[in-house]
Order: structure tokens, then sequence, then C-alpha cells
């Protein structure tokens, strides 16, 4: 086999394997995926009762994590980890609760309509926010 045909058969290879491991952010089993800084889609839409999975489909630790002042009144807070603050959340993923590693998912059930804001505790300052609007 010539070198170049070789050299190029290779890399056609390597790009199939990076961009599995990478994840396309493509729903596979779950709705929203999260690779490298962001959720994917970066808004959701769900219908009242329904459940909202989120996969980790990168390479970096994950999570999902409400904004208090960004969901509706009447809802339950949520974040990974079962959380019922997002003070407690923050601190408890930096001592390793809540935290949703490489091929894990995460789900919570939306019961109340509305628009619910949400982010990735060591990815919120590189833009790493979601939403999810619930409709009835």
């Amino acid at each position: 086999m010539r070198r170049r045909t070789f050299l190029a058969g290779a890399a056609g290879v390597s790009a199939s394997v990076l961009a599995g491991c990478l994840g396309s952010g493509a729903p596979g089993d779950h709705d929203v995926g999260m690779a490298a800084n962001a959720f994917e889609p970066p808004t959701y839409e769900a219908t009242v009762g329904e459940t909202v999975v989120w996969g980790n489909n990168g390479s970096r630790s994950h999570s999902v994590t409400a904004y208090e002042g960004g969901i509706p009144e009447a809802a339950e807070y949520f974040a990974s980890g079962g959380f019922e603050s997002e003070r407690a959340a923050r601190d408890g993923y930096w001592n390793g609760e809540g935290v949703v590693y490489a091929g894990e998912t995460y789900e919570h059930t939306f019961d109340v309509p509305g628009e619910y804001q949400y982010f990735c505790v060591p990815h919120e300052r590189a833009g790493m926010v979601g939403r999810i609007v619930v409709t009835e």
C-alpha cells in the first residue's frame, strides 16, 4: 500500500472516531445533549408532565442546575444531585455531588407550565446555559 493512500484512509477513520467521541449533540437516549460548553439544543420545548432527559455526550463533567429566580413560582426546584436550592447545588458540585459524568444522564419531570432557565455549574462562565419552555 502506498504511504499517501494509507495516510488518507487513516485520517478518515480518525476523524470518524473523534466525531463519535465528541458527540454530535443529536438526541439519542436523551432530549438535551451536553457537549463541550453547551446544551444542545439550548432551548427545548416540553409539555406539562413530560420528563426531559439530559445526556452527557462529551468528555467533560457537567451539571444541570436551575436558576432559582429562573423558574415559575409554583415549580419545584431541580438540579442534578437532587438539591433543593441553587446554593446547595453550586456547593455540592464542587464536593463531587450532582455531577453528570460522560455517558450519564439526568432527568426531571416538569409539572408546571412556564419557562425554566438552567446552567452547568463548572461551565456557566463559558456560557453553558439552557432553557426549557413547558406548555400545557
